[in-house]
């Protein structure tokens, strides 16, 4: 087969790399400055106005969103994968720093409270995810310095800075002006800084930003080990009421609400107080849209989609009852949730099939499923809150090393896609992973027919040729096109590293580096399923530019019905199969 690697285009992201992975090998401090030049030089699809004067708002609010609130007050950025890392550094005040998070990036942080962050990598992919999004927060805070100098502004900002109301037109017309923005860009960082919009553009108003990055472990070794404490951790914190290592497990890398949301049923039996939220917060998109799925019933399937997108908003404003309530149901039907408590930052959920109530089950994934099947298993659903880049890869390797019998390997995330809409399902059976430089050929488990039927909004794409890339930022134009001339339309993160760690768990041998590898034949389902997040081939079109809100659940419940049912249809035929060998009609396969 001939194969064709994105070489030109990649050059310069090849060099931003090389400067920063260069630059953190120092035992001192590096300042984020001196990667400028050559993060504006990749000229990444994320960030397409780098090199203006004018703002970025778009790469702004992305970077936002995955920065923890306190960033406008930080100074120093540590880098870590152990909390040791952070003792021997001379940190032994480290336990008291208050634990922070980004809205948009699950990742472990602390906040010393004054101007410096402790960041947790749980791979080399952190790596490649945070310095271009610290990067691209330092060039567009500093033209909004430049752009805020005027007196009058200053002296406006000064004294609302502690104002928490939202702009009158007036007010945003004026600001929109000095800071080169049109109306509808500036309302986005409204939205996204919230009650300290005015204090933090106060804050960038009076000085530049001058971010110092300071790696202190990032070895391979450390890596592992912090993968090896997650995995003890899970088995602690199970304390013996399920074993990994002698039970079927049936993996599944994807959020920590779709499937407990279908398994649970607790949105539906909270619909009545749900519905009161919305009309107490005055949601009147939300209530309108209710009150359609109500009274149509030809959409009457996505109440369900839209119940469970309310319950999340709910349970994010801290109604600490209802989150009870929920952990209460899914302890008593089997569903055991895990925490990481040191190390980086990974839930699990570990789900006993057996304790399933099939009453409770969305109807979706109830079909043809009876309660008496789900007594018969003895299997457990193993769910990750999905891993970034090459953390995928290190969880993966240390689940097949540790669990006796893995039934398969599921899959679900975001992606961006060059030949569709954001809402469609791409089902890729050709991965090219840009960590190891290899082609995997496999045969995906699912197909367009499995997810279309509770696909309400978008389309589904399968036999797709799909792109595990380095990192968000790490994307420009042209090399995007070499992918897409190659008929790579797929691009996203973790498809490539679980699948080198697919190919260590039945073949004797490390994953290959710069081949074509065939991973037909593997003694286990491989699943796969992306949804759109967003279009780079738009251009200046991404996350930051807008959010998948209420319309993002479709997907994302569509492909999480999907694995479910792929997984009760396989455990059901294996449940059949071992009751029969074990009275003596057949052997176990």
């Amino acid at each position: 087969m001939d194969r064709t690697v994105p070489k030109t285009g990649s050059e310069e992201i090849e060099l931003y790399m090389r400067t920063y992975y260069s630059l953190l090998r120092s035992s001192s401090t590096v300042q984020v400055e001196t990667l400028v030049e050559s993060h504006m030089a990749m000229d990444s699809s994320l960030h397409v106005q780098a090199r203006s004067a004018e703002p970025d708002t778009s790469a702004l609010v992305y970077a936002s969103l995955r920065l923890p609130p306190c960033m406008p007050e930080v100074e120093t950025v540590l880098l870590g994968q152990l909390e040791r890392s952070f003792f021997e550094a001379g940190y032994t005040d480290f336990p008291q720093w208050q634990r922070v998070v980004a809205p948009g990036r699950r990742r472990r942080m602390h906040y010393d409270g004054d101007v410096t962050l402790a960041v947790f990598l749980a791979s080399r992919s952190d790596i490649d995810d945070l310095v271009p999004i610290l990067a691209a927060y330092q060039i567009e805070w500093n033209k909004l310095y430049r752009l805020l100098q005027a007196d009058e502004i200053k002296t406006f900002l000064h004294d609302n800075r502690r104002r928490e109301t939202p702009l009158t037109d007036d007010e945003a017309a004026l600001l929109a002006a000095e800071l080169r923005l049109d109306a509808g860009s500036l309302r986005r960082l409204e939205l996204i800084w919230g009650a300290v919009f005015f204090d933090t553009l106060y804050r960038i108003s009076q000085r530049r930003k001058q971010i110092s990055l300071q790696m202190l472990s990032g070895s391979l070794a450390d890596y592992r080990r912090a993968t090896a404490y997650w995995w003890a951790e899970l088995q602690e914190q199970l304390d013996n009421a399920v074993d990994l290592e002698q039970r079927p497990v049936y993996f599944v890398s994807s959020n920590t609400h779709s499937l407990v949301n279908l398994l649970t049923g607790f949105a539906r039996r909270e619909e009545e107080g749900l519905l009161e939220y919305i009309e107490s917060c005055g949601y009147q998109q939300l209530l309108m849209e209710y009150r359609e799925i109500k009274k149509e019933e030809s959409i009457s399937k996505n109440l369900d989609n839209f119940l469970y997108y309310v319950l999340k908003k709910y349970l994010a404003d801290g109604n600490r009852r209802t989150l009870d309530m929920l952990l209460a149901d899914e302890l008593s039907i089997g569903i055991h949730r895990i925490a990481s408590r040191s190390g980086f930052d990974i839930e699990s959920q570990v789900i006993e099939v057996n304790k399933l109530r099939a009453d409770w089950l969305d109807s979706r994934v109830a079909e043809g499923i009876t309660q008496a099947q789900l007594h018969q298993s003895d299997a457990v659903i193993l769910n990750i809150d999905y891993p970034l880049g090459m953390a995928a890869y290190e969880i993966l390797t240390r689940v097949t090393e540790r669990v006796g019998h893995l039934m398969g390997v599921y899959v679900l995330g975001k992606a961006a896609t060059l030949n569709g809409r954001v809402g469609d399902v791409m089902i890729p059976n050709v991965v090219h992973d840009e960590h190891s430089k290899n082609t995997y050929l496999f045969d995906n488990c699912f197909s367009a027919h499995d997810v279309a039927s509770y696909l309400t909004f978008g389309t589904v794409l399968d036999n797709q040729k799909a792109i595990s890339a380095l990192g968000t930022f790490l994307q420009n134009p042209r090399y995007m096109s070499v992918f897409y001339h190659e008929g790579y339309t797929d691009i996203e993160m973790e498809g490539g590293p679980y699948l080198s760690a697919i190919y260590e768990a039945f073949r004797p041998q490390r994953h290959p580096y710069n081949e074509i590898v065939n991973l037909y034949g593997v003694p286990f389902d491989i699943g796969f399923l992306h949804y759109a997040s967003d279009t780079p081939m738009s251009k200046g079109h991404n996350l930051g530019a807008g959010s998948l809100s209420y319309a993002g659940v479709d997907p994302t419940y569509a492909t999480a019905v999907s694995v479910l049912r792929r997984i009760f249809s396989r455990d059901v035929q294996r449940s059949h199969q071992r009751l029969q060998a074990a009275s003596g009609v057949l052997p176990i396969l």
